[in-house]
């Protein structure tokens, strides 16, 4: 695994940086900063994590 941009709706909102087999995500935006350090076992179950985020009241500020 390498460290990765994650974007949600072109807007890069993070970084996934591997961690013991898992990914670790990185917030560098305000309206994921919930879900910054928790760790997820791929980059599919991130994203996933976050669109339920911001659909849940999070909303998207660049």
């Amino acid at each position: 695994m390498e460290l990765q941009v994650v974007e949600y709706g072109g807007v890069p909102v993070g970084i996934a940086v591997p961690h013991e087999n898992r990914l670790r995500f990185i917030a560098v935006k305000f309206h994921v900063i919930e879900l910054d350090n928790r760790l997820y076992e791929s980059p599919a179950e991130l994203r996933a994590a976050i669109g339920r985020h911001v659909v849940n009241g999070s909303g998207l500020a660049a």
